[in-house]
C-alpha cells in the first residue's frame, strides 16, 4: 500500500473517532459531567473554595466488536478514558489554579493531554463570576501495525491472503505528534444554589501534518440547580445539563437529574439524546465523594441480546476535597501596660 492509500484508511478511522469525541481526540465524553466541571471549563478552577482532586475512569461501549481490516486481525479498542484533575483557590492571585491529565484510547489511536488552568474570580450580583484560561499539550499516537495495504492483499476477496507490506509507515509500526492549544471559559455560580458555564476548547484548532488530524473547536454550555424540598429539607433535587457542539455543525445534549439525601447518598438518571440512558448513584463520606454510572446504549451501536454490539458504558468517579487553614502567627513580643507603684 502506498502512503496515500494508508492516509485514506487512517482518515476513515479518524472520522469514527471524531464522531464519538466531539471531532477532537482529546475531548472525551463523561456521564458524570456535573462532578467534572474542571475538564470542560477552565473558569471553574478554584471556585469550590477547597483543594480538590478528582479521578474518572470510563469504559465506553463495552462488548462492541470493531471489525479488523483483515480476517484474524485486530479492530482496535473501544473508547477508554482516564481523567485526573486538580484545582485550588489562590487568594493572592484573586482566583484559582488547576491542572488536567487525560489518557484516551480508541481504535488504533492513543493520546495523552495535559492542561494548566488559571481562573480570575470576582463578585458579581449574588454570586461569583470566573474568567478562565487554559494552555494544553496533546501527544497523539496512531498504531499502524494492524493496518494493511490494498497492494498487499491477494487471492479471493472472501478469503484474502495478506502479505508483508512495503509501505514505510506500516513497517515503522506507529507515528506520534504533539500539539499545543488554548481554551477559554466563563463560569458563574451562586454557591449552594445554581451555576452556569460557557467555554470554548481548542481555540487554535491545532493541526498535525504528521498524523493528518486537526483539533476542532468545541463549545460547551453547562448549568445546574440545587433545590431543597420545603417539606423535606433532607432531600435535595439537582437537575443539570450539558450542551456540546463541534464548530456549530454537530450537537449533543445531556440532561440529568439527581436526588441527594442528607448530603450522604445520591442517585438519579441521565439522558444523552440519541445515544444513551444512564443510571447514576454515589455516596459522600467525610471529604470523599464516590460515584458510579452505567449507560444503556440506545443508538444503533447498542444491543444487549446482539453479538458484537455495545452492552453499555461504565464510569467510576472519585473526588477528595480538603482545606488548608494556616493559623495566625503568635505575637513576637508581649507588652504590659500595668505600672508598678
Amino acid at each position: 500500500m502506498k502512503i496515500k492509500t494508508l492516509k485514506n484508511i487512517s482518515f476513515l478511522l479518524l472520522i469514527w473517532v471524531f464522531l464519538s469525541h466531539c471531532h477532537a481526540q482529546q475531548e472525551a465524553q463523561f456521564t458524570q459531567y456535573m462532578f467534572n466541571k474542571m475538564s470542560y471549563n477552565p473558569g471553574y478552577a478554584g471556585t469550590s473554595g477547597s483543594i480538590c482532586l478528582t479521578g474518572l475512569y470510563r469504559d465506553q461501549w463495552m462488548g462492541l466488536t470493531l471489525d479488523p481490516p483483515t480476517p484474524g486481525g485486530s479492530g482496535g479498542v473501544t473508547p477508554r478514558n482516564f481523567l485526573f484533575t486538580f484545582d485550588m483557590p489562590i487568594s493572592f492571585l484573586h482566583g484559582g489554579l488547576g491542572a488536567t491529565f487525560l489518557s484516551d484510547q480508541v481504535g488504533y489511536t492513543s493520546s495523552t493531554t495535559i492542561n494548566i488552568d488559571y481562573a480570575f474570580h470576582f463578585n458579581w450580583a449574588k454570586g461569583v463570576l470566573s474568567v478562565g484560561l487554559e494552555a494544553g499539550i496533546l501527544n497523539s499516537t496512531i498504531d499502524y501495525s494492524n493496518l494493511v495495504g490494498i497492494d498487499d492483499i491477494t487471492g479471493d476477496p472472501t478469503n484474502p491472503t495478506v502479505g508483508s507490506s512495503d509501505d514505510p509507515l506500516l513497517k515503522d509500526g506507529s507515528q506520534s505528534d504533539m500539539l499545543t492549544d488554548f481554551s477559554f471559559g466563563l463560569f458563574y455560580q451562586i454557591p449552594g444554589r445554581a451555576y452556569v458555564g460557557l467555554s470554548m476548547k481548542n481555540l487554535l484548532a491545532a493541526k498535525s501534518n504528521v498524523l493528518n488530524i486537526q483539533n476542532t473547536r468545541c463549545v460547551y454550555l453547562m448549568g445546574g440547580y440545587e433545590y431543597a424540598l420545603p417539606t423535606s429539607p433532607s432531600y435535595r433535587i439537582m437537575p443539570s445539563f450539558l450542551l456540546k457542539t463541534a464548530d456549530f455543525s454537530l450537537y449533543q445534549l445531556d440532561l440529568s437529574c439527581l436526588v441527594e439525601y442528607q448530603r450522604l447518598v445520591w442517585g438519579g438518571l441521565s439522558y444523552r439524546v440519541n445515544d444513551a440512558i444512564a443510571v447514576l448513584a454515589g455516596v459522600n463520606w467525610n471529604k470523599m465523594r464516590l460515584g458510579l454510572s452505567y449507560d444503556f446504549t440506545t443508538s444503533t451501536l447498542g444491543g444487549i441480546s446482539k453479538e458484537g454490539r455495545s452492552k453499555g458504558s461504565m464510569e467510576l468517579y472519585l473526588r477528595y476535597c480538603f482545606k488548608v487553614i494556616i493559623p495566625p502567627k503568635p505575637p513576637s513580643s508581649y507588652q504590659n501596660t500595668r505600672y508598678l507603684l
